[in-house]
């Protein structure tokens, strides 16, 4: 069984998380610019439909009157928190890793600031942005160094940062959120691991829920996947093996409706293993470089489910680091 998580959770010292993260990225600078640039003709997805300077993707469908129509959604006024709690020991994509640590600056062996003595504590992240529930951006997932818009790697993905495609000129997300329940549509408690949401599936998932796939939406998927992290048995190694999630052409159905955001409480949204073997994450080249459409992973939909809420506002306000590529997210529903 391959595993693509890892599968060691011990919280790693500061200095080695840095280390890694500095290595990494160092090596993927250099391989990718070391690598040949693909064939000088444009592959047939890379012009965008919103123009050759777009960088929002689907995030342009988030309309003042879409908005306004989400916010009707609103008639109890609760509020679901999308987010896992992240720390040291969450399964993260490897190498991916993260510490926090916290400290008292300029505070050791005094009663603190001024004659009132304030005290106060701070901390220190040191790690990569796409642990526990995030967002990834357009200029996360390519096809041969390839991304949205036919930009390639070597002319907007420098080391330092993002040139373009960054999450920092992401406005936010926000729009009309649909929660399918899978485990209930397949009659599980939990879907299996290699079970991938078909288009099918996701046509009879809604039709059984009562609610209507739009363009503009932000489609969520449960299947109680993060039982194993922390249900009545977890399961960890399991949970970073394999997926559920969605197949190619439930991809291919969502970006026919035009979705703007696709999301699962795995950690890689799309089904693992691949339904095409020696593929690897195709339905993140089908959503991102080929239609700019954002993936959230690890999104605790199971209050929702819980709830039976398949339709509810969606807002989502990301951190907005300059150049970044993914980003550690708490969305919120409410209905």
């Amino acid at each position: 069984m391959r595993t693509y998580l890892h599968d060691n959770w011990a919280a790693r010292a500061c200095a080695a998380t840095l280390g890694a993260a500095v290595f990494a990225l160092s090596l993927g600078a250099a391989s990718a610019q070391d690598s040949a640039k693909p064939d000088s003709a444009e592959p047939d997805w890379a012009e965008s439909q919103w123009g050759a300077n777009d960088e929002l993707g689907a995030a342009n469908h988030m309309t003042p009157d879409r908005v306004k129509l989400a916010a009707e959604l609103v008639t109890e006024g609760k509020v679901y928190s999308l987010g896992m709690i992240v720390g040291s020991d969450t399964p993260a994509f490897p190498p991916r890793s993260l510490s926090v640590t916290i400290l008292q600056p300029s505070q050791n062996g005094n009663s603190g600031l001024g004659a009132n003595k304030f005290t106060y504590n701070d901390d220190i992240f040191m790690g990569w942005l796409g642990i526990g529930p995030q967002i990834d951006g357009l200029g996360h997932a390519g096809v041969d160094h390839v991304y949205y818009g036919g930009r390639h790697y070597d002319d907007f993905a420098p080391a330092s940062g993002l040139t373009e495609l960054g999450l920092d000129k992401l406005p936010g997300l926000v729009g009309r959120g649909v929660m399918l329940d899978m485990a209930a549509y397949y009659g599980v408690d939990m879907v299996q691991e290699g079970t991938p949401y078909t288009e099918e599936d996701i046509r009879g998932a809604a039709e059984a829920q009562g609610v209507e796939l739009r363009e503009g939406d932000v489609v969520l998927f449960n299947s109680n996947w993060m039982d194993l992290l922390d249900g009545d048995a977890p399961d960890p190694e399991r949970f970073g093996a394999q997926e559920p999630g969605v197949g190619v052409s439930g991809a291919e159905y969502l970006t026919e409706l035009g979705v703007m955001a696709v999301g699962a409480d795995t950690w890689g949204m799309e089904v693992v293993p691949a339904e095409t073997e020696g593929d690897a994450f195709r339905v993140h080249q089908i959503l991102q470089p080929e239609h700019g459409i954002y993936i959230l992973e690890n999104m605790d939909t199971r209050a929702l489910a819980d709830d039976g809420v398949h339709e509810f506002l969606f807002v989502l306000g990301q951190a907005r680091i300059k150049g970044a590529v993914q980003m550690i997210i708490n969305p919120i529903a409410i209905r």
